[in-house]
């Protein structure tokens, strides 16, 4: 079984030039949706984890 790590790179190196040529910055509008939809999602995930946590220590009897 032979790697052919050569055209393994090629192939790489052409797959991240088209990557890099379809992409974009996005402007501060853009980045700024993107960021508020991530912060609220993190803190959602945290917060229902939170709640979680709480059900299962006074299920359990245990605290946190």
């Amino acid at each position: 079984m032979k790697i052919d790590l050569i055209g393994k790179f090629k192939t790489f190196r052409e797959n991240s030039k088209h990557v890099m040529s379809v992409s974009y910055k996005p402007g501060m509008v853009e980045f700024s949706k993107t960021a508020k939809i991530i912060l609220f999602g993190i803190l959602g995930i945290g917060l229902l984890g939170f709640i979680i946590s709480l059900i299962i220590g006074f299920l359990t009897g245990s605290s946190i």
